[in-house]
Protein backbone atom coordinates (compact mmCIF):
# COMPACT_ATOMS: atom_id res chain seq x y z
CA UNK A 1 0.00 0.00 0.00
CA UNK A 2 2.83 2.38 0.85
CA UNK A 3 4.60 1.66 -2.42
CA UNK A 4 1.38 2.36 -4.31
CA UNK A 5 1.00 5.67 -2.48
CA UNK A 6 4.54 6.66 -3.32
CA UNK A 7 4.05 5.81 -6.98
CA UNK A 8 0.81 7.84 -7.09
CA UNK A 9 2.44 10.83 -5.39
CA UNK A 10 5.36 10.65 -7.80
CA UNK A 11 3.01 10.66 -10.80
CA UNK A 12 1.04 13.62 -9.47
CA UNK A 13 4.22 15.50 -8.68
CA UNK A 14 5.65 14.80 -12.12
CA UNK A 15 2.48 16.08 -13.78
CA UNK A 16 2.54 19.22 -11.60
CA UNK A 17 6.18 19.88 -12.39
CA UNK A 18 5.53 19.40 -16.10
CA UNK A 19 2.63 21.86 -15.99
CA UNK A 20 4.65 24.46 -14.07
CA UNK A 21 7.62 23.94 -16.38
CA UNK A 22 5.45 24.43 -19.44
CA UNK A 23 3.94 27.58 -17.97
CA UNK A 24 7.41 28.97 -17.22
CA UNK A 25 8.61 28.17 -20.74
CA UNK A 26 5.66 30.00 -22.23
CA UNK A 27 6.30 32.92 -19.90
CA UNK A 28 9.94 33.04 -20.93
CA UNK A 29 8.91 33.07 -24.58
CA UNK A 30 6.54 35.96 -23.87
CA UNK A 31 8.80 38.17 -21.71
CA UNK A 32 12.31 37.17 -22.80
CA UNK A 33 12.25 38.05 -26.47
CA UNK A 34 13.14 40.86 -28.85
CA UNK A 35 10.65 39.88 -31.55
CA UNK A 36 9.02 42.60 -33.61
CA UNK A 37 5.36 43.16 -32.74
CA UNK A 38 4.31 46.47 -34.34
CA UNK A 39 1.30 48.31 -33.02
CA UNK A 40 -1.36 48.22 -35.78
CA UNK A 41 -2.82 51.54 -36.89
CA UNK A 42 -6.12 52.52 -35.35
CA UNK A 43 -9.23 51.80 -37.39
CA UNK A 44 -10.56 55.35 -37.16
CA UNK A 45 -7.52 57.41 -36.13
CA UNK A 46 -5.02 55.62 -38.36
CA UNK A 47 -1.49 56.72 -37.31
CA UNK A 48 -2.56 59.42 -34.85
CA UNK A 49 -1.80 57.26 -31.74
CA UNK A 50 1.76 56.76 -32.98
CA UNK A 51 2.25 60.50 -33.29
CA UNK A 52 0.77 61.12 -29.84
CA UNK A 53 3.12 58.57 -28.26
CA UNK A 54 6.13 60.11 -29.98
CA UNK A 55 5.15 63.55 -28.68
CA UNK A 56 4.64 62.07 -25.20
CA UNK A 57 8.11 60.50 -25.36
CA UNK A 58 9.62 63.89 -26.24
CA UNK A 59 7.83 65.49 -23.30
CA UNK A 60 9.06 62.71 -20.98
CA UNK A 61 12.65 63.36 -22.04
CA UNK A 62 12.42 67.12 -21.48
CA UNK A 63 10.40 66.93 -18.27
CA UNK A 64 12.40 64.05 -16.79
CA UNK A 65 15.74 65.66 -17.48
CA UNK A 66 14.74 68.97 -15.87
CA UNK A 67 13.06 67.29 -12.89
CA UNK A 68 15.93 64.95 -12.02
CA UNK A 69 18.53 67.66 -12.60
CA UNK A 70 16.85 70.55 -10.78
CA UNK A 71 14.83 68.80 -8.05
CA UNK A 72 16.68 65.51 -7.78
CA UNK A 73 20.15 67.05 -7.90
CA UNK A 74 21.47 64.54 -10.41
CA UNK A 75 24.27 65.35 -12.83
CA UNK A 76 22.90 66.72 -16.12
CA UNK A 77 24.43 63.90 -18.16
CA UNK A 78 23.01 61.13 -15.96
CA UNK A 79 19.60 62.82 -15.77
CA UNK A 80 19.50 63.12 -19.58
CA UNK A 81 20.55 59.50 -20.02
CA UNK A 82 17.80 58.18 -17.74
CA UNK A 83 15.17 60.42 -19.31
CA UNK A 84 16.19 59.39 -22.83
CA UNK A 85 15.91 55.73 -21.82
CA UNK A 86 12.42 56.30 -20.41
CA UNK A 87 11.20 58.28 -23.42
CA UNK A 88 12.89 55.90 -25.85
CA UNK A 89 11.12 52.97 -24.19
CA UNK A 90 7.78 54.54 -25.12
CA UNK A 91 8.81 54.84 -28.78
CA UNK A 92 10.36 51.37 -28.79
CA UNK A 93 7.11 49.98 -27.42
CA UNK A 94 5.40 50.79 -30.72
CA UNK A 95 7.37 47.98 -32.38
CA UNK A 96 8.99 45.86 -29.62
CA UNK A 97 6.85 46.02 -26.47
CA UNK A 98 8.76 43.43 -24.42
CA UNK A 99 12.26 45.00 -24.81
CA UNK A 100 10.62 48.39 -24.22
CA UNK A 101 9.29 47.20 -20.86
CA UNK A 102 12.71 45.89 -19.83
CA UNK A 103 14.30 49.20 -20.88
CA UNK A 104 11.76 51.23 -18.93
CA UNK A 105 12.17 49.02 -15.86
CA UNK A 106 15.97 49.27 -16.09
CA UNK A 107 15.83 53.06 -16.40
CA UNK A 108 13.53 53.14 -13.34
CA UNK A 109 15.97 51.08 -11.26
CA UNK A 110 19.02 53.16 -12.28
CA UNK A 111 17.18 56.41 -11.64
CA UNK A 112 15.74 55.27 -8.28
CA UNK A 113 19.13 54.09 -7.03
CA UNK A 114 20.88 57.28 -8.23
CA UNK A 115 18.23 59.56 -6.70
CA UNK A 116 18.19 57.66 -3.41
CA UNK A 117 21.64 58.96 -2.53
CA UNK A 118 20.50 62.52 -3.27
CA UNK A 119 17.36 62.57 -1.17
CA UNK A 120 17.49 65.21 1.57
CA UNK A 121 19.72 67.71 -0.18
CA UNK A 122 16.73 69.99 -0.54
CA UNK A 123 14.50 70.96 2.37
CA UNK A 124 11.50 69.96 0.29
CA UNK A 125 10.72 66.31 -0.07
CA UNK A 126 11.08 64.55 -3.45
CA UNK A 127 8.82 62.01 -5.12
CA UNK A 128 10.49 58.60 -5.05
CA UNK A 129 11.04 55.87 -6.25
CA UNK A 130 8.88 56.77 -9.25
CA UNK A 131 9.41 60.21 -10.69
CA UNK A 132 6.58 61.90 -12.55
CA UNK A 133 8.22 61.34 -15.94
CA UNK A 134 9.12 57.75 -15.11
CA UNK A 135 5.57 57.06 -13.92
CA UNK A 136 4.07 58.35 -17.19
CA UNK A 137 6.60 56.42 -19.28
CA UNK A 138 5.92 53.15 -17.46
CA UNK A 139 2.17 53.60 -17.89
CA UNK A 140 2.54 53.97 -21.66
CA UNK A 141 4.92 51.01 -21.86
CA UNK A 142 2.68 48.72 -19.82
CA UNK A 143 -0.31 49.74 -21.95
CA UNK A 144 1.56 48.91 -25.16
CA UNK A 145 2.70 45.63 -23.61
CA UNK A 146 -0.77 44.58 -22.46
CA UNK A 147 -2.20 45.34 -25.90
CA UNK A 148 -0.04 42.71 -27.60
CA UNK A 149 1.09 40.00 -25.17
CA UNK A 150 -1.02 37.32 -23.47
CA UNK A 151 -2.75 38.19 -20.22
CA UNK A 152 -0.39 35.99 -18.21
CA UNK A 153 2.65 37.89 -19.52
CA UNK A 154 1.10 41.30 -18.80
CA UNK A 155 0.17 40.16 -15.27
CA UNK A 156 3.68 38.89 -14.58
CA UNK A 157 5.19 42.13 -15.90
CA UNK A 158 2.94 44.07 -13.53
CA UNK A 159 3.98 41.77 -10.68
CA UNK A 160 7.70 42.20 -11.42
CA UNK A 161 7.26 45.98 -11.51
CA UNK A 162 5.43 45.89 -8.17
CA UNK A 163 8.14 43.66 -6.68
CA UNK A 164 10.98 46.03 -7.61
CA UNK A 165 8.97 49.00 -6.33
CA UNK A 166 8.33 47.27 -2.99
CA UNK A 167 11.98 46.24 -2.59
CA UNK A 168 13.26 49.76 -3.23
CA UNK A 169 10.78 51.32 -0.81
CA UNK A 170 11.68 48.76 1.85
CA UNK A 171 15.38 49.61 1.85
CA UNK A 172 16.37 51.59 4.97
CA UNK A 173 18.60 54.65 5.02
CA UNK A 174 16.88 57.01 2.61
CA UNK A 175 16.00 60.52 3.67
CA UNK A 176 12.43 61.76 3.78
CA UNK A 177 10.52 61.62 0.52
CA UNK A 178 7.01 61.45 -0.87
CA UNK A 179 6.41 57.80 -1.73
CA UNK A 180 4.87 57.15 -5.12
CA UNK A 181 4.73 53.35 -4.91
CA UNK A 182 1.05 52.99 -4.05
CA UNK A 183 -0.06 55.55 -6.63
CA UNK A 184 2.19 54.02 -9.30
CA UNK A 185 1.00 50.45 -8.73
CA UNK A 186 -2.64 51.57 -8.72
CA UNK A 187 -2.21 53.34 -12.04
CA UNK A 188 -0.21 50.45 -13.50
CA UNK A 189 -2.94 47.99 -12.54
CA UNK A 190 -5.62 50.09 -14.21
CA UNK A 191 -3.49 50.44 -17.34
CA UNK A 192 -2.84 46.69 -17.58
CA UNK A 193 -6.55 45.92 -17.12
CA UNK A 194 -7.52 48.41 -19.84
CA UNK A 195 -4.86 47.12 -22.22
CA UNK A 196 -5.85 43.50 -21.64
CA UNK A 197 -9.51 44.32 -22.21
CA UNK A 198 -8.74 46.16 -25.45
CA UNK A 199 -6.59 43.27 -26.63
CA UNK A 200 -9.37 40.80 -25.88
CA UNK A 201 -11.85 42.98 -27.74
CA UNK A 202 -9.57 43.23 -30.77
CA UNK A 203 -9.03 39.46 -30.83
CA UNK A 204 -12.75 38.83 -30.45
CA UNK A 205 -13.51 41.15 -33.38
CA UNK A 206 -10.82 39.45 -35.49
CA UNK A 207 -12.29 36.04 -34.70
CA UNK A 208 -15.77 37.32 -35.49
CA UNK A 209 -14.63 38.67 -38.86
CA UNK A 210 -12.87 35.39 -39.61
CA UNK A 211 -15.92 33.35 -38.60
CA UNK A 212 -18.20 35.60 -40.64
CA UNK A 213 -15.96 35.17 -43.66
CA UNK A 214 -15.90 31.40 -43.26
CA UNK A 215 -19.67 31.35 -42.82
CA UNK A 216 -20.20 33.41 -45.97
CA UNK A 217 -17.84 31.16 -47.93
CA UNK A 218 -19.57 28.05 -46.63
CA UNK A 219 -22.98 29.50 -47.48
CA UNK A 220 -21.81 30.32 -51.00
CA UNK A 221 -20.33 26.84 -51.42
CA UNK A 222 -23.51 25.20 -50.17
CA UNK A 223 -25.67 27.33 -52.47
CA UNK A 224 -23.42 26.45 -55.40
CA UNK A 225 -23.75 22.74 -54.65
CA UNK A 226 -27.52 23.04 -54.33
CA UNK A 227 -27.73 24.86 -57.65
CA UNK A 228 -25.54 22.27 -59.35
CA UNK A 229 -27.68 19.50 -57.89
CA UNK A 230 -30.79 21.20 -59.22
CA UNK A 231 -29.22 21.56 -62.68
CA UNK A 232 -28.26 17.88 -62.57
CA UNK A 233 -31.83 16.91 -61.72
CA UNK A 234 -33.16 18.92 -64.64
CA UNK A 235 -30.61 17.66 -67.16
CA UNK A 236 -31.30 14.12 -66.01
CA UNK A 237 -34.77 14.38 -67.53
CA UNK A 238 -33.33 15.60 -70.80
CA UNK A 239 -30.79 12.77 -70.97
CA UNK A 240 -33.37 10.18 -69.91
CA UNK A 241 -35.66 11.30 -72.74
CA UNK A 242 -32.92 10.82 -75.35
CA UNK A 243 -31.96 7.44 -73.92
CA UNK A 244 -35.57 6.32 -74.10
CA UNK A 245 -35.73 7.39 -77.74
CA UNK A 246 -32.53 5.46 -78.46
CA UNK A 247 -33.94 2.35 -76.80
CA UNK A 248 -37.20 2.51 -78.76
CA UNK A 249 -35.44 3.17 -82.08
CA UNK A 250 -33.06 0.28 -81.49
CA UNK A 251 -36.05 -1.99 -80.82
CA UNK A 252 -38.01 -0.84 -83.88
CA UNK A 253 -35.13 -0.63 -86.35
CA UNK A 254 -34.93 -4.40 -87.17
CA UNK A 255 -38.58 -4.37 -88.22
CA UNK A 256 -37.94 -1.62 -90.75
CA UNK A 257 -35.48 -3.70 -92.75
CA UNK A 258 -36.46 -6.75 -94.74
CA UNK A 259 -34.48 -9.82 -93.67
CA UNK A 260 -32.01 -7.95 -91.45
CA UNK A 261 -28.73 -9.82 -90.85
CA UNK A 262 -28.06 -11.39 -87.49
CA UNK A 263 -25.10 -9.03 -86.84
CA UNK A 264 -27.42 -6.03 -87.20
CA UNK A 265 -29.96 -7.57 -84.83
CA UNK A 266 -27.25 -8.30 -82.26
CA UNK A 267 -25.82 -4.77 -82.47
CA UNK A 268 -29.22 -3.15 -82.15
CA UNK A 269 -30.09 -5.45 -79.27
CA UNK A 270 -26.85 -4.44 -77.57
CA UNK A 271 -27.62 -0.78 -78.12
CA UNK A 272 -31.09 -1.22 -76.64
CA UNK A 273 -29.73 -3.18 -73.67
CA UNK A 274 -27.11 -0.50 -72.95
CA UNK A 275 -29.75 2.22 -73.21
CA UNK A 276 -32.01 0.39 -70.75
CA UNK A 277 -29.14 -0.09 -68.30
CA UNK A 278 -28.26 3.60 -68.59
CA UNK A 279 -31.88 4.51 -67.90
CA UNK A 280 -31.87 2.31 -64.80
CA UNK A 281 -28.75 4.00 -63.48
CA UNK A 282 -30.22 7.41 -64.26
CA UNK A 283 -33.33 6.58 -62.26
CA UNK A 284 -31.16 5.57 -59.32
CA UNK A 285 -29.28 8.85 -59.52
CA UNK A 286 -32.58 10.69 -59.84
CA UNK A 287 -33.80 9.10 -56.60
CA UNK A 288 -30.81 10.62 -54.83
CA UNK A 289 -30.89 14.03 -56.46
CA UNK A 290 -34.60 14.73 -56.72
CA UNK A 291 -36.26 15.88 -53.51
CA UNK A 292 -39.94 15.65 -52.73
CA UNK A 293 -40.27 19.45 -52.68
CA UNK A 294 -38.34 22.19 -54.51
CA UNK A 295 -34.96 23.00 -53.02
CA UNK A 296 -34.45 26.06 -50.85
CA UNK A 297 -34.08 29.30 -52.72
CA UNK A 298 -35.45 27.94 -56.01
CA UNK A 299 -37.22 30.63 -58.03
CA UNK A 300 -40.90 30.75 -58.59
CA UNK A 301 -42.39 28.83 -61.47
CA UNK A 302 -45.52 28.51 -63.44
CA UNK A 303 -48.15 25.92 -62.78
CA UNK A 304 -47.03 22.42 -63.47
CA UNK A 305 -43.34 23.26 -63.05
CA UNK A 306 -41.77 23.18 -59.58
CA UNK A 307 -45.14 22.31 -58.07
CA UNK A 308 -45.21 19.07 -60.07
CA UNK A 309 -41.77 17.48 -59.78
CA UNK A 310 -42.42 14.80 -62.38
CA UNK A 311 -43.53 17.19 -65.14
CA UNK A 312 -41.32 17.50 -68.26
CA UNK A 313 -38.56 20.06 -68.07
CA UNK A 314 -39.61 23.42 -69.58
CA UNK A 315 -38.34 24.87 -72.85
CA UNK A 316 -38.68 28.24 -74.53
CA UNK A 317 -42.06 27.13 -75.89
CA UNK A 318 -43.40 27.88 -72.40
CA UNK A 319 -41.89 31.37 -72.31
CA UNK A 320 -45.25 33.01 -73.00
CA UNK A 321 -46.82 31.28 -70.01
CA UNK A 322 -43.94 32.40 -67.82
CA UNK A 323 -44.34 36.01 -68.97
CA UNK A 324 -48.10 35.87 -68.42
CA UNK A 325 -47.56 34.74 -64.82
CA UNK A 326 -45.34 37.77 -64.26
CA UNK A 327 -47.92 40.07 -65.81
CA UNK A 328 -50.54 38.53 -63.55
CA UNK A 329 -48.46 39.74 -60.63
CA UNK A 330 -49.10 43.33 -61.81
CA UNK A 331 -45.89 43.95 -63.74
CA UNK A 332 -45.40 45.24 -67.27
CA UNK A 333 -43.34 42.74 -69.27
CA UNK A 334 -42.34 43.25 -72.91
CA UNK A 335 -40.98 40.36 -74.99
CA UNK A 336 -38.85 40.90 -78.07
CA UNK A 337 -37.73 37.94 -80.20
CA UNK A 338 -35.20 38.73 -82.91
CA UNK A 339 -33.93 36.42 -85.61
CA UNK A 340 -35.49 33.27 -87.00
CA UNK A 341 -36.83 31.18 -84.17
CA UNK A 342 -35.66 27.56 -84.36
CA UNK A 343 -35.39 24.55 -82.08
CA UNK A 344 -32.25 24.51 -79.95
CA UNK A 345 -30.56 21.68 -78.06
CA UNK A 346 -32.58 20.72 -74.94
CA UNK A 347 -29.84 21.92 -72.59
CA UNK A 348 -29.80 25.35 -74.21
CA UNK A 349 -33.59 25.61 -74.16
CA UNK A 350 -33.77 24.60 -70.50
CA UNK A 351 -30.95 26.92 -69.43
CA UNK A 352 -32.42 29.87 -71.34
CA UNK A 353 -35.82 29.29 -69.74
CA UNK A 354 -34.32 29.08 -66.25
CA UNK A 355 -32.25 32.24 -66.77
CA UNK A 356 -35.32 34.19 -67.83
CA UNK A 357 -37.29 32.72 -64.93
CA UNK A 358 -34.63 33.68 -62.35
CA UNK A 359 -34.20 37.17 -63.83
CA UNK A 360 -37.96 37.78 -63.69
CA UNK A 361 -38.01 36.53 -60.11
CA UNK A 362 -35.20 38.91 -59.16
CA UNK A 363 -36.97 41.82 -60.84
CA UNK A 364 -40.18 41.06 -58.94
CA UNK A 365 -38.28 40.81 -55.68
CA UNK A 366 -35.82 43.69 -55.96
CA UNK A 367 -37.43 46.18 -58.37
CA UNK A 368 -41.10 46.73 -57.44
CA UNK A 369 -43.08 48.43 -60.17
CA UNK A 370 -40.25 48.40 -62.70
CA UNK A 371 -40.87 47.68 -66.38
CA UNK A 372 -39.23 44.47 -67.59
CA UNK A 373 -37.99 43.67 -71.08
CA UNK A 374 -37.16 40.12 -72.18
CA UNK A 375 -35.24 39.91 -75.45
CA UNK A 376 -34.21 36.71 -77.23
CA UNK A 377 -31.86 36.98 -80.21
CA UNK A 378 -31.34 33.88 -82.36
CA UNK A 379 -27.83 34.11 -83.77
CA UNK A 380 -26.38 31.62 -86.27
CA UNK A 381 -24.15 30.12 -83.56
CA UNK A 382 -26.37 30.39 -80.51
CA UNK A 383 -28.96 32.26 -78.49
CA UNK A 384 -28.56 35.59 -76.72
CA UNK A 385 -30.83 36.18 -73.73
CA UNK A 386 -31.27 39.67 -72.32
CA UNK A 387 -33.48 40.73 -69.41
CA UNK A 388 -33.60 44.39 -68.42
CA UNK A 389 -35.67 45.98 -65.67
CA UNK A 390 -36.07 49.71 -65.26
CA UNK A 391 -35.99 51.87 -62.19
CA UNK A 392 -38.18 50.59 -59.32
CA UNK A 393 -41.09 52.76 -58.26
CA UNK A 394 -40.96 51.69 -54.60
CA UNK A 395 -38.32 50.48 -52.17
CA UNK A 396 -37.84 46.70 -52.31
CA UNK A 397 -39.10 44.64 -49.37
CA UNK A 398 -36.64 42.69 -47.21
CA UNK A 399 -35.51 39.57 -49.03
CA UNK A 400 -35.66 36.18 -47.33
CA UNK A 401 -33.88 34.26 -50.09
CA UNK A 402 -30.29 33.10 -50.20
CA UNK A 403 -29.33 35.90 -52.61
CA UNK A 404 -27.43 33.67 -55.03
CA UNK A 405 -29.68 33.69 -58.10
CA UNK A 406 -26.94 35.11 -60.31
CA UNK A 407 -24.67 32.28 -59.18
CA UNK A 408 -27.09 29.72 -60.59
CA UNK A 409 -27.29 31.61 -63.88
CA UNK A 410 -23.52 31.64 -64.21
CA UNK A 411 -23.38 27.91 -63.51
CA UNK A 412 -25.83 27.20 -66.31
CA UNK A 413 -24.00 29.44 -68.75
CA UNK A 414 -20.59 27.99 -67.81
CA UNK A 415 -21.96 24.47 -68.27
CA UNK A 416 -22.75 25.29 -71.91
CA UNK A 417 -19.52 27.20 -72.55
CA UNK A 418 -21.30 30.54 -72.90
CA UNK A 419 -20.78 34.02 -71.48
CA UNK A 420 -22.81 36.16 -69.10
CA UNK A 421 -22.81 39.68 -67.71
CA UNK A 422 -24.96 41.16 -64.95
CA UNK A 423 -24.66 44.79 -63.93
CA UNK A 424 -26.72 47.87 -62.95
CA UNK A 425 -28.49 49.63 -65.80
CA UNK A 426 -29.60 53.22 -66.34
CA UNK A 427 -31.46 54.93 -63.48
CA UNK A 428 -31.17 52.20 -60.87
CA UNK A 429 -32.16 49.43 -63.24
CA UNK A 430 -30.47 46.08 -63.80
CA UNK A 431 -29.47 44.14 -66.90
CA UNK A 432 -28.63 40.46 -67.38
CA UNK A 433 -27.16 39.30 -70.69
CA UNK A 434 -26.21 35.70 -71.47
CA UNK A 435 -25.04 34.05 -74.67
CA UNK A 436 -25.65 30.31 -74.98
CA UNK A 437 -23.81 28.70 -77.90
CA UNK A 438 -25.74 26.35 -80.11
CA UNK A 439 -22.81 23.92 -79.98
CA UNK A 440 -20.76 23.63 -76.77
CA UNK A 441 -16.97 23.99 -77.20
CA UNK A 442 -14.98 20.86 -77.84
CA UNK A 443 -13.20 21.02 -74.46
CA UNK A 444 -16.48 21.00 -72.52
CA UNK A 445 -16.79 17.68 -70.64
CA UNK A 446 -19.40 15.35 -72.03
CA UNK A 447 -19.78 17.04 -75.43
CA UNK A 448 -19.21 15.61 -78.83
CA UNK A 449 -17.38 17.16 -81.74
CA UNK A 450 -18.82 20.50 -82.94
CA UNK A 451 -19.20 19.38 -86.54
CA UNK A 452 -21.26 16.39 -85.50
CA UNK A 453 -23.54 18.58 -83.41
CA UNK A 454 -23.98 21.06 -86.25
CA UNK A 455 -24.89 18.26 -88.63
CA UNK A 456 -27.44 17.03 -86.16
CA UNK A 457 -29.09 20.46 -85.83
CA UNK A 458 -29.00 21.54 -89.44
Amino acid sequence: MSRLGRVTDTGVGRALRARVGGWLRKLRQDLWTVRVDPLPPSTWLRWLPHGVLCMAAFGIILGGTGDMNDNGHLAPGLALLIAVAQGGAVVLGLWRPVPAWWLSLGAFLVGAVALRGRLGFDPDTYTWPWTAAGLIAEMFVLLLLALRVPTRAATVALGVTALFTYVLESLPGAESYDTTGVLALSLFTVVVIVGTALRGRREARAQLVEQTTLTAEERTRRTLLEERSRIARELHDVVAHHMSVISIQAQVAPHLVENPPDELRENLAGIRQNALEALTELRRVLGVLRSEHPGPGEPFGDAGDETTPHAPQPTLDRLDALVENTRAAGREVVTDIQGERRPLPPGVELSAYRIVQEALSNALRHAPGARITVRLTYDPDGLEVEIVNGRPTAPPPPSTGAGHGLLGMRERVAMLGGTMTAHPWHWDGFKVTAFLPDTPPADTPGTQHPTARRKGTS
